[in-house]
Formats: structure tokens, C-alpha cells, sequence
């Protein structure tokens, strides 16, 4: 049977292992330490670091395919794999689609996909003249490295534009300015394309985001037109063949009144795919192994009419098991995935996904569930007296 390495020992890795064991696949991951979240759990674990080529290089031998966990490891050492001949999916020209935003939107634009107006920055003079064009306040990004709200800036006047370039521009980050969308609401489209070319898409999804983090995910999208939702999912599809993607693509929309607009691109299995797990005949992560090992892609079929997904983020107690034994108790229904992760607030630690017919009475779940997780006072005030 082939062996997968996925390079990054997080939580995405770790639930890859679950799909890898049901499909017969060894999965092999470079963690950077022993006690990450995948390398708990993985039976071939490679110590190392994935800004090393040489850790990378060690790591491949002997893997059929290798893959991610995450967008950070650097492009010219993926371009060495390749040229090593390591087989890597996404490969390093679809990969920095999703590495450099700046990249990304001067190709999406190209493609014309749907996308709001942009402009690199150097200074304080740039936002300005993009402001005068499109209006205050700017959406300022860091072009590389920015995740879960971090690297997004909005400034409303030069003067908070000067006052945050002074601030980030001396670190080297390189940013780019967009225009503030006006959207309804968030959606994700996640699709999966094999190297000859099947593709797959599930449906759209409606994400909800709280400080730039998603806290929950419902799926499919509650009162989605479905003439939108099929745009979208063939956006995704067209996207995936374009920019050479194999594996998985998660299209992050803004829906606005005249349609969807692209906001970020993942290659890999993404937060809003973990409804998957319980609501969808094939999970996002044994649909990613499919899709790089060339296998026939699955069924994308919801098992129930709506998943509801709530991220467990930390909160202040670290002891979550007397918790886990309540929720565990007050609903059976409830699908509780923890990542292994030590506690801290506002880290995420897991997730729960329902699923059913009665979609405010799922969306209810899920909140107690994780609210109560987190901080059983925020669900009973009673018992934050005690």
C-alpha cells in the first residue's frame, strides 16, 4: 500500500491518520515535536523541521506522494522535492496561490474570477491613492503568513494607515491593499481534483467568523440560491484545474447582492470541510488522500439534511474531561473531535458537529456543546459561582 507523508504535525494531519487507517494508507508526518497533535497519534512520525530542505529531503524518501498540513513551508524547497523527484500535491506553482495573496489575486483577476479591487503597498502614499479610488476604510493584508484573522488590518483614515505601516512595514512584511466588501454573508466552496483531473465538490457551506476565527459552519448553506451555489462549486472546480491543483481547494466567498467574490484559497483540508467528517458520505480527509494518490474521488453527498460545526476554542480551564462526560450525557448525538492540543484561550482545541432536520434546534447543540466546553459558567451562570 502507498505511503503519504504530510509535512506539519497539526490537527488537520491528525484527523488525515483517521481516514489513512479506514483506507489502508500509511501516513507518514514531519512533526516538529513529539507532542504535536498528529505526531500523538501516528504511528510514523519524523522528527524535523519543515524549513528544512534537508529534514524534507530525509522525510520523502521512500513516500509515494508527499503533502501539507499547511501553507508555510517554503516554496524553493518544494521546488527541490520536485526537482529530487519527489512527487508533491499541490506542487510548489499551485501552492504559492495560496502562500502569496498578492500572487493569488493578480492570477485569480487574470482568470477573471470574481475578486474585490487590490493593490500592493510600499507606503503610506499607496493606501491613500487607493482609498481616494475605492473609499475608506482598506482592507490592509500581510501578503504571506497571515492566517485566522491574523495579518488583516482595517484602517478608516491615512493617519491609522500611517500609524499601522510604521508599525508592520520595519518587520519586512510585504502587504497589499483591498477593498472592504460589503457581503451578506461568508460561504466556502471545498473541492477535490485528482492528477487526471477528476474533480469533486461538496456543498456550499456558510461559514461564521468571530476576531477573524470560525466558529461555526453550517452545511449546506442555509436559503443558498441554488443557480449561487452551483456558480460557486463551478468556480472552485474551474480555480482547481487552472491553477494545477491537486488534492483539496477551499474557495472562501464573500455573497454580496450581485454574487459571490473570492476572499482567500486553501490547498489542504480547511476548517469549514469538518462538518464533513459526520454529515458527508466522504469526509474532507479521505477525499484529500483519494484526490493525491490518484484514487477515485467519493461520494460528496450530505448522510443528513443539515451538519452544524462548532470550533471548541481554549478558554480558561484546562480540565476539559469532567466537561466532556456532560455534553457526552446531554446530547448522545453530538460528535465531539478533539485535536489532542493543550488548552489556552482562544486556541482551537476541537470541534462538534450535529447533524439532522431542525437546524435551529442543531445550531443550539453545537453552541452548548462547545460554550459549555469551554467555560460551563457561559451555559449555567450558576455554576461559575461554584
Amino acid at each position: 500500500m502507498p505511503v503519504v507523508g504530510m509535512v506539519g504535525g497539526g490537527q488537520l494531519a491528525r484527523m488525515t491518520q483517521q481516514a489513512a487507517i479506514a483506507l489502508g494508507v500509511r501516513l507518514r508526518v514531519l512533526a516538529g515535536a513529539p507532542d504535536e497533535s498528529a505526531a500523538l497519534v501516528c504511528a510514523d512520525v519524523r522528527l524535523g523541521s519543515h524549513e528544512s530542505l534537508e529534514d524534507l529531503l530525509a522525510f520523502a524518501e521512500g513516500c509515494d506522494v508527499v503533502t501539507w498540513d499547511h501553507e508555510h513551508v517554503p516554496g524553493g524547497h518544494i521546488r527541490a522535492l520536485e526537482e529530487a523527484g519527489v512527487v508533491c500535491h499541490p506542487g510548489s506553482a499551485a501552492l504559492l496561490h495560496a502562500q502569496d495573496k498578492l500572487v493569488m489575486r493578480e492570477r485569480l483577476s487574470a482568470l477573471g474570477a470574481p475578486c474585490p479591487a487590490f493593490a500592493p503597498v510600499h507606503g503610506k502614499d499607496d493606501v491613500t491613492a487607493f482609498a481616494e479610488n475605492h473609499g475608506w476604510p482598506v482592507v490592509l493584508k500581510a501578503t504571506r503568513g497571515g492566517y485566522d484573522g491574523k495579518g488583516v488590518w482595517i484602517v478608516g483614515s491615512a493617519d491609522e494607515a500611517a500609524a499601522l505601516l510604521a508599525e508592520v512595514l520595519p518587520s519586512g512584511t510585504a502587504l497589499m491593499a483591498e477593498e472592504r466588501v460589503d457581503f451578506r454573508r461568508e460561504l466556502s466552496a471545498l473541492v477535490a481534483r485528482s492528477p487526471h483531473g477528476q474533480g469533486a465538490a461538496y456543498p456550499v457551506v456558510e461559514t461564521v467568523q468571530k476576531d477573524g476565527i470560525c466558529v461555526e459552519v453550517v452545511a449546506p448553506a442555509e436559503g443558498l440560491d441554488p443557480e449561487t451555489g452551483a456558480r460557486a462549486q463551478e468556480l472552485a472546480l474551474r480555480l482547481a484545474e487552472e491553477l494545477g491543483v491537486v488534492g483539496l481547494l477551499a474557495v472562501e466567498l464573500f455573497e454580496t447582492a450581485g454574487g459571490v467574490v473570492v476572499n482567500e484559497l486553501a490547498m489542504r483540508p480547511h476548517n469549514s470541510g469538518h462538518w464533513t467528517m459526520d454529515g458527508s458520505r466522504t469526509s474532507q480527509f479521505e477525499q484529500h488522500l483519494r484526490a493525491v494518490l490518484d484514487l477515485p474521488l467519493g461520494d460528496t453527498s450530505v448522510s443528513a439534511p443539515w451538519t452544524v460545526m462548532g470550533n471548541l476554542l481554549g478558554g480558561e480551564d484546562p480540565d476539559l474531561y469532567p466537561r466532556y462526560e456532560h455534553v457526552m450525557a446531554h446530547d448522545p448525538g453530538a460528535k465531539i473531535h478533539f485535536y489532542g492540543k493543550g488548552v489556552r484561550p482562544g486556541r482551537k482545541i476541537g470541534h462538534v458537529n450535529v447533524t439532522g432536520d431542525d437546524l435551529p434546534r442543531m445550531r443550539a447543540r453545537a453552541a452548548h456543546a462547545v460554550d459549555y466546553l469551554r467555560d460551563p459558567g457561559s451555559v449555567y451562570p450558576e455554576e461559575r459561582k461554584n
